[in-house]
């Protein structure tokens, strides 16, 4: 399920803690968006958040290895270092 994140229409109108400064709520996707705070009904909007990917690049680069793969890093035009 995503994280959805609401900020106030009105930042100056805001009755509550809660949408005052901004909140998250899981919701499904097919789900319609929320028009106004859950605790006092003020009208929000949903705000646009950058995505949170749960990606270790120690972690693959350890599966890499052990899977037999190469990692190249580029020193320059045409020029590359084997890194393992």
């Amino acid at each position: 399920m995503p994280i959805y994140e609401y900020i106030p229409k009105d930042p100056e109108k805001a009755s509550c803690p809660h949408c005052r400064d901004g909140f998250e709520t899981m919701q499904r996707i097919a789900d319609p968006h929320l028009e106004k705070c859950p605790q006092c009904g003020a009208p929000i909007v949903r705000a646009i958040s950058a995505p949170s990917l749960g990606r270790s690049v120690s972690s693959l680069d350890d599966r890499a290895k052990a899977a037999g793969f190469t990692k190249l890093k580029r020193l320059g035009k045409g020029e590359y270092e084997k890194q393992y």
